[in-house]
């Protein structure tokens, strides 16, 4: 079964089937991960309730008035996590685009835990900067952190799929993903009761950070957008129980650019069709250790060929990034 934009990969059959269905199912991801960067994963595991928990949390929260939410807004300028309101983040600006600011609000958390070797003083006040989280609804902190821990798990074994994908074993990214520093972000495009500015979308044209990217998109939501190879754009439907994956900047480097970090946005709703539609998704940005040395790996060199990238730390790398976009 696929999608144009996203193929969609079982993920349970590629866990349990014989060499020939693992590598059928290798091949497809890495055909997936060469051309669009997307890929949609069905039979995943992660329990519903975990799901529906953390949706229905989100949303009460987004219900909020902003004041009450505001509570629980990222304490300075540059900080990582906590709630941003409307229009205060900007993400084409992580290429270097001036665009107007992005038309939405999120809520940012980082590791449920940090890792007793980690010391470095930039790591903890930034990665692991303490979230600042909401009283309301009560539900808050369990939803996100069961949700946040059931993503830490799935990515680690998507990874594992990418390995064999990329022709590695199973097990090659274990170590790098040991301590990930990922961060989970819920979003919310609030209805639009104003035109935009010229040049002004709910999400500006970018590419994820890091290894990969795991997003639930509201089941009828539109707008999500992908750039094909010959530069137009594409639209990625949500699909019925399965999470949107995407190749994040690191993965890239990783395979010296066999695999697309591919960029995509979230355009304004059409105005004919539903002027001032809602729509919310929850994101997981996994991202590999603090101190993971992101180097191009063998399989994706031919011969004597060179890497097309030097070598960097995936902490300081994610700072560079998520600093100049807000």
């Amino acid at each position: 079964m696929s999608t144009e934009a996203a193929p969609v990969i079982d993920l349970a059959a590629f866990e349990n089937g014989s060499s020939h269905i693992r590598t059928a199912i290798a091949k497809s991801v890495d055909d997936a991960c060469r051309t669009t960067g997307f890929l949609a994963i069905t039979h995943h595991g992660v329990a519903p309730h975990v799901i529906d928990n953390m949706w229905t949390t989100m949303q009460q929260f987004f219900d909020l008035p902003v004041d009450t939410k505001n509570l629980s807004r990222v304490p300075s300028h540059g900080y990582p996590y906590g709630y941003m309101g409307n229009e205060a983040e900007t993400l084409a600006a992580s290429r270097g685009d001036a665009t107007p600011p992005d038309l939405k609000e999120t809520f940012n958390g980082g590791p449920t835990l940090i890792p007793k070797h980690i010391t470095d003083k930039t790591a903890l006040d930034f990665c692991y900067a303490q979230t600042p989280w909401p009283t309301q609804p009560i539900s808050f902190t369990t939803a996100w952190s069961n949700y946040y821990n059931e993503m830490e798990s799935l990515a680690t074994r998507i990874m594992r799929l990418f390995a064999v994908a990329l022709h590695l074993d199973e097990n090659f990214f274990d170590s790098y993903i040991s301590s990930p520093i990922s961060a989970l972000r819920a979003l919310n495009y609030p209805p639009q009761q104003h035109a935009p500015k010229p040049g002004q979308l709910r999400a500006g044209a970018h590419s994820d950070y890091g290894s990969l990217t795991i997003l639930l998109p509201q089941s009828d939501s539109r707008g999500l957008e992908i750039q094909r190879l010959d530069n137009s754009w594409q639209e990625v439907l949500p699909i019925p129980d399965a999470f949107i994956i995407n190749i994040g900047d690191l993965m890239a480097r990783w395979t010296n650019n066999r695999w697309r970090s591919t960029l995509h946005r979230v355009v304004n709703p059409d105005l004919q069709h539903d002027p001032t539609s809602r729509r919310q998704s929850i994101a997981y940005f996994h991202q590999p250790n603090w101190d993971a040395t992101i180097t191009t790996i063998n399989t994706c060199l031919q011969p004597g060929e060179q890497s097309a990238f030097e070598p960097v730390d995936s902490g300081p790398y994610l700072m560079s990034k998520f600093t100049s976009t807000v």
